[in-house]
């Protein structure tokens, strides 16, 4: 018989469960966590805190997935381009984006190699969690510098390379081939790769120790319980969930509520963060 944490309920199941209002759904505990550690600061307009978006800002959200990050950008009424390989998120996108005010919104559906932008068009390019998929980081984050004028600022992240190791004998083999992640950065690698595409490093940092270790958890128990995968990346964070992992997300979320445990959360992030992130220029001159 299969443990009850860890039997998946139906979605119906989990729901009412959800209902109680003291429950901690992992997507809402993951965007507080996100937001403690310097994401969507909406009274700034700081995508990323030193990363502050304003309607004069032209935008290019390469590899913008699901979007966030560009309709955050969108709502300060900056002119967006979000590119991405499937249609699929560009179309989705365009629907989502036409109720912001966003000036002049375009989606495209690129490889980025080369990038469909002119020399010199964006005051902010953001490429978040998308380099460790592309067959030739050092081609796009040279087409990242080419569209950026003098003095754009840049968010770059990737997965953080300890996580990644981390998961590297317990996630489904296919997570480490195309079309998923195929690269997997050390910190002064990736360093030497966006100064080396001409551009100045501002600032260094990471995050992520909750999804780290939600994630991680998944792979495990999702073995244990001899499941296909239905899909091998974050879309993982759809539920119904394991119920030991909906444990884990009640105790992180107690815990940072906690004032007394930003130290910690910090410390945690630092260690063993998801992501590494950078932030970089391209120089005036």
């Amino acid at each position: 018989m299969i443990p009850t944490w860890m039997r998946v309920p139906s979605l119906e199941e989990w729901q009412r469960k959800a209902n109680d209002p003291e429950f901690h759904d992992a997507r809402n505990v993951g965007l507080t966590d996100a937001v403690r550690a310097g994401w969507y600061q909406n009274d700034t307009g700081e995508l990323f805190r030193n990363f502050q978006i304003c309607a004069e800002d032209v935008v290019v959200d390469v590899g913008c997935g699901a979007g966030g990050a560009s309709l955050f950008c969108a709502r300060s009424g900056a002119q967006v381009v979000y590119c991405d390989l499937d249609p699929g998120n560009i179309e989705s996108l365009n629907e989502r984006i036409q109720h912001t005010p966003a000036r002049e919104p375009r989606g495209i559906v690129t490889d980025c190699n080369p990038l469909p932008l002119p020399e010199g068009f964006a005051s902010r390019v953001i490429a978040m969690e998308m380099l460790e998929h592309v067959d030739n980081p050092e081609t796009v984050l040279r087409e990242l510098a080419r569209i950026g004028k003098p003095g754009a600022l840049y968010l770059i992240s990737v997965p953080d390379a300890t996580a990644e190791r981390l998961q590297l004998p317990i996630a489904p083999p296919e997570y480490f081939k195309k079309p998923n992640h195929i690269h997997i950065f050390e910190p002064d690698e990736l360093a030497g790769k966006i100064t080396d595409a001409g551009l100045e490093i501002v600032e260094r940092s990471s995050y992520g120790f909750f999804w780290n270790l939600w994630m991680s958890m998944y792979w495990v128990l999702d073995k244990a319980a001899q499941n296909d995968p239905e899909a091998i990346s974050h879309d993982c964070t759809k539920p119904p969930y394991f119920p030991l992992l909906d444990s884990w997300t009640a105790i992180w979320a107690r815990l940072i509520s906690l004032p007394e445990a930003e130290p910690l959360r910090k410390a945690l992030d630092e260690a063993l963060p998801k992501s590494q992130i950078f932030i970089a220029r391209k120089p005036l001159g």
